[in-house]
């Protein structure tokens, strides 16, 4: 299945199976898009609408036979879920990532985290810091995989039966920061709106060959870097059997992959991240302004 979060009409609430507004989960199709109250009106169903919901049900089959699809062209893809219980990013996994940075791979993954609320919403905006905070900055396309069930100590041949699916991720790093630091890494990679999931999840068994995908990075409509997992130094059956080891993976967790290479981005830019099969993930640059909130 092929599954997206997505808002039919116009902003505001909305009732009903897919009201003007309303925010549903659906699974795509050759027309369009079938939402779930759809699925449930026509097959007499209780589906959760909510992708995390399925996610964490462990649903990897819905029939849409029949159901009416909204065309795509009427909504508005967003975020699957708001806030991943867990979001793992891992750095250098391509020898060409570590190449373009003039860096050593570690032996073992590279992997931080990110937080939730540093998420922007798939083809909205990227929203640079102020220049005083940071004036350098990549965005990276990745492959995000998606955590299918609860599980700790998973041995390295069943770790894809943990996995629910596939996703496309955006990952952003201010350089700046991290050249004056290595352990600023947190800080440089968790500044509002510098990373993204989705917004299509792909379930695990609609992949083939998970090796044979090509993660591409566009840059202004022109291809910025690109390669296959394959070359991966860690694989990401093995990212989820590594990261097990360490703590608890819960439904919904995701696992960012990692970049062949970074563009740097500007003001004005158009990024995009790409993997065929999977799905594209797009967002515009714009500069950010310092407007306080949130207190008096």
């Amino acid at each position: 299945m092929r599954l997206m979060t997505f808002r039919h009409g116009g902003p505001g609430g909305g009732e009903g199976a897919c009201g003007a507004g309303a925010v549903h989960a659906g699974v795509l199709t050759g027309d369009g898009i079938a939402s779930v109250p759809a699925i449930n009106a026509k097959y007499n169903l209780r589906l959760p609408d909510s992708l995390l919901a399925i996610v964490q049900a462990d649903i990897r089959t819905i029939p849409v036979d029949g159901v009416p699809a909204i065309p795509l062209a009427e909504v508005t893809p967003r975020l699957p879920w708001d806030a991943p219980p867990k979001i793992w990013c891992i750095g250098l996994n391509y020898l060409s990532k570590a190449a373009d940075t003039n860096a050593r791979q570690p032996e073992e993954p590279g992997s931080f985290m990110k937080p939730a609320s540093c998420m922007f919403e798939p083809g909205e905006d990227i929203v640079l810091p102020p220049p005083e905070i940071s004036n350098d900055v990549d965005a990276e396309g990745e492959l995000g995989v998606v955590i299918g069930r609860k599980c700790r100590y998973v041995p390295r041949g069943k770790a894809r039966q943990a996995i629910y699916g596939y996703t496309t991720t955006m990952d952003l790093t201010a350089l700046d920061i991290l050249s004056r630091n290595p352990r600023y890494l947190t800080r440089s990679k968790s500044i509002d709106t510098f990373f993204s999931f989705g917004p299509v999840i792909v379930t695990a068994g609609e992949v083939e060959d998970v090796d044979a995908l090509e993660v591409v990075t566009e840059l202004n409509g022109e291809v910025y870097s690109k390669d296959f997992v394959r070359n991966m130094k860690t694989r990401p059956d093995e990212l989820v059997a590594f990261h097990s080891e360490y703590m608890t993976l819960c439904p919904g967790d995701l696992i960012s992959t990692g970049c062949p290479k970074g563009a740097r981005i500007k003001a004005g830019d158009r990024v995009r991240a790409r993997i065929d099969g999977i799905g594209t993930l797009e967002a515009s640059v714009r500069a950010g302004e310092r407007t306080p909130f949130g207190f008096e």
